[in-house]
């Protein structure tokens, strides 16, 4: 969508790098478009159709090339490798993890988008690589759905249950599967891993935690990163649902243009185990009480590697 307008008999059109300029300065700074009409001198009617429009053009130019899922079983490998070298978790394929986005809800909308905190927010779900990079990001359910559910409602899970992933088979180095690391909130499947929960530990599952929660924090520092470098994660969003998600996704797209193009971007980031994380000032998603029920298949899996890190 080309962001530059044509200019007409009565006015000149708003450059596009004024649209622009505009868009980010609306993301890093969370101001309103009743404070930034002073700054960039655009009406904050003008900004309400320019910041949509500019954030929308954002993603669909970037979201090819800085933002591209995995297709093929290669791709997979490749990242599954990096985790192992980087983290020491071999074969994961990327962690998942949502935050609610606060939000300002629109009219007579109820109690549709209060989520278990008390206030009303839309759900971001991400996938990270281990170069703290989105592989995918789903954002646009209400927070009242409940944790299971918000997964259940992305495409890349459906994908997943349906095998649809083109994911790797069994890798014959360490003959263990490729998985997906996440937290409590969801649901333990063969390709899909989470902690034990307290009352399940001993000393080979504490290990087991260990090495997964030092994988999975990964996603909680791109969150991090995330809200820091883009404040607008800082305030309540005031604008329509759509058009929040547009945003969101514009900054998700532009935190991975500014990951592979800046080597400065995130700062240092210690990859000690046990260096502190940035913390996210977005709101975790509920975690869960251990009461699903889990298959045998992803039990045993999960066992693979309560014995993998027993003996690695």
């Amino acid at each position: 969508m080309p962001i530059q307008k044509e200019d007409t008999v009565m006015r000149s059109a708003i450059s596009s790098r004024e649209r622009l300029s505009s868009t980010l300065r609306f993301l890093a700074t969370g101001r309103n478009y009743e404070d930034l009409k002073f700054s960039n001198r655009i009406s904050a009617q003008a900004l309400g159709k320019i910041i949509p429009e500019t954030s929308k053009a954002i993603f669909d130019v970037l979201q090819n090339e800085y933002c591209k899922f995995p297709e093929s079983q290669e791709e997979w490998e490749n990242i599954g490798l990096d985790f192992d070298i980087r983290w020491q978790f071999p074969n994961c394929l990327g962690v998942v993890n949502g935050k609610h986005i606060r939000m300002i809800p629109p009219p007579v909308s109820g109690s549709y988008y209060i989520n278990y905190k008390h206030f009303h927010s839309i759900v971001l779900m991400g996938i990270a690589n281990s170069n703290y990079e989105f592989i995918l990001f789903d954002v646009g359910t209400n927070g009242r759905v409940s944790d299971c559910c918000v997964i259940n409602n992305t495409s890349f899970y459906k994908a997943l249950v349906a095998g649809k992933l083109l994911l790797p088979p069994i890798n014959n180095l360490n003959d263990l599967p490729y998985v997906f690391i996440g937290d409590e909130a969801f649901a333990l499947r063969k390709d899909f891993l989470k902690p034990y929960s307290e009352k399940e530990l001993n000393t080979d599952r504490s290990n087991y935690n260990k090495h997964l929660c030092r994988a999975r924090r990964i996603i909680e520092n791109v969150f991090g990163i995330l809200a820091n470098r883009f404040r607008i994660f800082h305030t309540e969003i005031g604008i329509s649902v759509k058009n929040t998600e547009t945003v969101v996704m514009a900054a998700c797209a532009l935190h991975d243009f500014l990951r592979k193009k800046n080597p400065n971007y995130c700062g240092e980031i210690s990859e000690n185990e046990n260096a502190s994380i940035n913390e996210s000032i977005m709101t975790p998603l509920q975690k869960g009480h251990g009461s699903r029920r889990c298959i045998d298949d992803a039990k045993r899996v999960r066992e693979l590697f309560v014995e993998y890190f027993k003996n690695n």
